[in-house]
């Protein structure tokens, strides 16, 4: 239940704290005013704390934020609605406080008992705390798509739908996947031997890792074999006859040096040990010389190899790697295919066993909405009765549809459409083509009065609801409202006196220029307040002492009734 609401610099509201606590005990809570005063600022609050979308034209001019927060009390036996705050984090108590800031830059933060929260928190919680109405909500009446929505919701139907669409999706997804592997078993024999084909070219080759790179490098050697015979062995002539006999007299000469000059000891080491160095290197430059062979034959034979390896490049990958794992895939799909009798009985099984449960979750869903539109049925039409509609017609209408599971869909095999007459006599036709917008409204508030009766929502929220209603279907309206404040708490914003007369709270919107910027302001009124409002509601400016009188009787009339 709301119980406190603070909005701040949204819209031409500069600051804003309203409370509505009446003890925990139901009620009406009615907000009127001048067309343009600002009562749909009050909605866009209740939007912005649902965790709906917000534009930054919302924020008043010169602030750099709004802000909205609420004060709920939720009833201790909400028990899903608690097991959410608990899973969330955000405690366990039954006061909650929701808070949003939406700043000139369009970003948003969310609150839940003062720690950060998502909009997806948010929203799921606001789901089982507020059902808003609008008048635009009979709009839904005119899709006969959603009229479906509209039994799941009312016979509690939804957890059975959604199990059926779980396995409506599971069917489909194997039945496409058997579709294919029938698909892949008719091309089967002609695709198997040319993979195998494939995979004898590639492993004909024996490929190494690497062995292209080792080759190309062969390659080039061979190619220049000349003169890499001719510069090493002039290099090694060089080193090994020259330059050797030289380091040798050096090493003999720093060993005498140093018999003779202790201070020369390490210097002569050091020497000595690059004359071991040298010695070395002649021995490494004869290997490579050695190794050196001036071979055309092989250069042939490693030509051939790189063109190959070319040739299975182009064909399987870029590298040697990418030839090897493109065998090693082939190889499994060889398997699958060998593999595909076994398969496609398993496959067959699973989409038949999914088959029969999906048709048997569809026939009993579909049994269990038949028994629904005939409890909606005779349910709206107390309803409408109630709602000065004299022995109006609701029917529920099924188009016939073969059961088979080509024509099931997600929600199963049941199309449903509402038909409905508003005059005794005539047959009942389809409601999105013959209804009114009045009448609209009002079947659309028989339907949300039948829905909160259903669900745990404490808080409804009608925001002009009664567009295109007068005379005695105002009164039917207004009677129907405060019924169902007798059991939750109703917020209505409203431009029927009639409705505004039955609240047990009553706060006027209005608009005043203060410091030469307008500004809405929301105030609780007092009874004769409440007077004042209502002949201005009922009369305008041509009240008379008959209207205020029609007002003070409004008021008595609608404190009377429940």
């Amino acid at each position: 239940m709301l119980c406190e609401l603070r909005v701040k610099n949204l819209a031409l509201i500069e600051s804003l704290e309203l409370s509505f606590d009446q003890g925990g005990a139901p009620g009406l809570v009615v907000m009127t005013g001048e067309t343009g005063a600002g009562k749909s600022i009050m909605m866009r609050a209740v939007q912005l704390l649902s965790g709906g979308r917000a534009s930054v034209d919302w924020i008043r001019n010169g602030a750099e934020s709004c802000e909205v927060e609420a004060l709920f009390e939720v009833d201790a036996g909400h028990d899903r609605l608690l097991q959410k705050l608990a899973e969330g984090g955000f405690g366990h108590d039954t006061t909650l406080v929701l808070k949003r800031v939406l700043n000139s830059a369009g970003r948003s933060r969310f609150y839940i008992n003062g720690s950060l929260a998502t909009a997806k928190n948010i929203a799921d919680l606001t789901a089982d705390m507020l059902n808003v109405a609008s008048q635009h909500d009979h709009q839904q009446l005119l899709q006969p798509g959603l009229h479906l929505d509209f039994l799941d919701t009312l016979g509690e139907l939804w957890p059975a739908r959604q199990e059926l669409g779980k396995t409506y999706h599971r069917w489909l997804e194997k039945k496409e996947a058997l579709a294919d592997l029938r698909r892949q078993e008719q091309e089967k024999e002609q695709r198997q031997d040319f993979l195998k084909f494939q995979i004898q070219e590639i492993n004909q080759a024996e490929l190494q890792p690497g062995e292209d790179e080792q080759l190309a490098t062969e390659k080039k050697r061979l190619k220049n074999a000349q003169i890499l015979i001719k510069v090493s062995q002039e290099s090694y002539r060089l080193l090994a006859h020259d330059l050797i006999d030289m380091l040798t007299r050096l090493r003999q000469n720093l060993g005498q040096l140093a018999a003779l000059d202790p201070g020369v000891v390490k210097l002569a080491e050091d020497i000595s040990g690059y004359t071991f160095q040298a010695e070395d290197y002649v021995n490494d430059l004869r290997e490579y010389r050695d190794s050196l062979e001036d071979d055309p034959y092989r250069l042939e034979k490693v030509n051939e190899r790189l063109d190959l390896i070319q040739q299975l490049k182009r064909k399987y990958g870029e590298t040697i790697d990418a030839i090897l794992g493109f065998a090693g895939q082939a190889e499994a799909e060889v398997r699958h295919y060998e593999n595909m009798d076994k398969l496609l009985e398993s496959l067959e099984k699973e989409v038949d066993i999914l088959e029969r449960e999906m048709v048997q979750l569809a026939e009993e869903l579909s049994a269990r909405r038949r028994q629904v539109g005939l409890d909606l049925e005779k349910a709206m039409v107390a309803e409408l009765s109630s709602l000065a509609f004299d022995r109006a017609a609701f029917v529920v209408q099924w188009q016939e549809v073969e059961h088979v599971p080509e024509k099931m869909r997600e929600s199963g095999w049941d199309r449903g459409e509402f038909f409905f007459s508003a005059n005794p006599g005539e047959p009942a036709k389809q409601l999105a083509k013959i209804a009114s917008g009045g009448e609209l409204s009002r079947v659309m508030l028989a339907m949300k009065c039948l829905l909160a009766q259903k669900d745990m929502v404490d808080t409804v929220i009608f925001d002009e609801v009664d567009a295109g209603i007068g005379g005695q279907a105002a009164e039917a309206v207004a009677g129907k409202i405060k019924e169902l404040a007798g059991h939750h708490q109703v917020f209505c914003i409203t431009h029927l006196p009639q409705i505004a007369a039955r609240g047990t709270q009553h706060f006027q919107v209005s608009k005043k220029v203060d410091g030469g910027r307008t500004q809405s302001a929301v105030v609780r009124l007092s009874p004769e307040n409440r007077v004042r409002e209502l002949v201005r509601m009922l009369a305008g400016n041509s009240a008379t002492d008959q209207t205020e009188a029609w007002a003070k009787e409004l008021l008595a009339k609608g404190a009377g009734q429940a």
